[in-house]
């Protein structure tokens, strides 16, 4: 069942299963961009702040996966998409990015690192194109909040191909 997720009660929830599931990128992304924890607690409470909805998806009244939504003047950003590890493969990511799909209103933008081909993957199965890197740069600047070093090692995926 997808739900979404109360910021209060579901903080810790979602706080662990992001850095579970961020583990997969240790050894991946540049070493320059990795840390432990992926996200603090500081850095999630940010992100509530400026407006990052999340999902959940439960089963057995336990919180499997969370995806975020972050809806952006004219499109629509999905943020911090994480299953559990122990949970991986069994189709709840696809569930929960159609739930927000059917949310948006706009063009949908997804970034993510480069080194990640299995989030690439998962995206592009899902009808989104990576975008070139000239749109990609400008994107990145105009949507997100992130440091130049991570514009430069991600990319960004959209489900509507055109000028932002």
């Amino acid at each position: 069942m997808i739900i979404k997720s109360d910021p209060k009660k579901d903080f810790a929830t979602i706080h662990e299963i992001i850095n579970d599931a961020s583990i997969a990128y240790k050894g991946v992304i540049p070493s320059d961009r990795w840390k432990e924890p992926y996200m603090t607690e500081e850095e999630l409470q940010e992100q509530i702040i400026e407006g990052v909805e999340f999902w959940n998806f439960e089963e057995n009244n336990k919180i499997l996966g969370v995806m975020g939504i972050q809806f952006k003047n004219d499109v629509t950003l999905i943020r911090h998409a994480y299953v559990r590890t122990s949970e991986r493969q069994k189709g709840i990511g696809g569930k929960l990015l159609r739930h927000l799909i059917q949310m948006s209103k706009t063009p949908i933008l997804i970034g993510t690192w480069a080194s990640a081909s299995w989030a690439i993957s998962f995206y592009t199965k899902n009808g989104f194109k990576v975008l070139p890197e000239t749109e990609k740069n400008k994107l990145l600047k105009n949507y997100w909040n992130i440091p130049e070093r991570q514009v430069e090692t991600s990319i960004v995926l959209a489900s509507v191909v055109g000028n932002f």
